[in-house]
């Protein structure tokens, strides 16, 4: 009982949805649905600005969906993960005014996307992020644009463990990419307080009844396998997050890096707020190598 409870907590789909769309930040967008390699079909939204740079955003996981996190039907993480709702279009916003198109996207088991399986913290997701390249890189209007990867923290995850893929080598657009909070599945359940019983449990019962492993290195090992200039923003006082795991991810990187340290309230959600409030810092690394 108590393995499948905890394992309901952190891989069932099923609790991110779609709140909000971008005709409430008046932007010009079009509803899209493209296919992974494994079958699944994906939803997002093509939102409208240049076609010579485009952004690829992956949202974070089981929580969320591609415009966010709602506070509506959370129980506990509205209090654990952030104290507000989480708008991903605020950023959205700034890049087309900055002269991007963003493609934001449902991951699998989240959002208006198809339900399949179980949510893997990037292992599975990662078919979804070469999806969302291979849609835009056959796009009429984007096929010669130069593509940057904002992905946030399983949507990181999923990216990294994307560059681990032969599929990634096609891409030759895709310029950078930055990181939000790289986070590995075990570190995040230790954050929640949970006694090593219930860990235990939970790990076993992913393992014997719904066939996934989730902890270990995650997508650490592929991390050197990244080939695209990389800025890692982390939170400082991110209370679910290992800061010596984030170092080894950045300090594993073999390409041009940066690591952004940001002093914020201590809370994970807090970076994820944050994100959509401050363009500055990530207009200028996009446009440093997207341009």
């Amino acid at each position: 009982m108590f393995g499948k409870m905890i394992s309901d907590m952190m891989v069932k789909p099923g609790k991110s949805p779609v709140f909000e769309t971008p005709d409430k930040y008046n932007l010009s967008y079009e509803n899209v649905t493209f296919e992974t390699s494994d079958g699944v079909k994906l939803s997002g939204w093509l939102i409208k600005g240049g076609t010579d740079k485009i952004i690829i955003q992956s949202h974070f996981g089981v929580q969320c969906s591609r415009c966010g996190f709602t506070q509506e039907g959370k129980g506990m993480m509205k209090n654990v993960l952030w104290t507000d709702d989480i708008h991903f279009l605020d950023q959205a916003k700034y890049l087309v005014e900055a002269g991007y198109s963003i493609l934001m996207y449902d991951m699998r088991n989240h959002g208006n996307s198809e339900q399949h399986g179980w949510v893997t913290w990037g292992l599975e997701e990662r078919k979804d992020v070469v999806a969302a390249l291979q849609f835009v890189s056959s796009h009429n209007d984007y096929q010669n644009a130069n593509i940057g990867l904002l992905s946030i923290c399983m949507g990181q995850g999923a990216s990294t463990f994307a560059f681990g893929m032969e599929d990634m080598k096609q891409f030759t657009n895709l310029k950078t990419m930055i990181s939000i909070q790289p986070l590995t599945y075990d570190y995040f359940v230790k954050a929640m307080g949970l006694p090593n019983f219930l860990i235990n449990a939970g790990n076993k019962y992913n393992k014997s009844k719904r066939n996934i492993a989730l902890d270990g290195d995650s997508f650490l090992p592929y991390v050197k396998d990244i080939s695209v200039p990389t800025l890692v923003i982390q939170n400082s006082n991110d209370p679910m997050t290992n800061m010596g795991m984030v170092q080894q991810y950045y300090e594993d990187l073999t390409v041009e890096k940066e690591l952004l340290m940001i002093d914020l309230e201590k809370k994970r959600g807090a970076a994820y707020a944050w994100l959509g409030k401050n363009p500055k810092k990530i207009v200028q690394w996009f446009d440093k190598y997207l341009n």
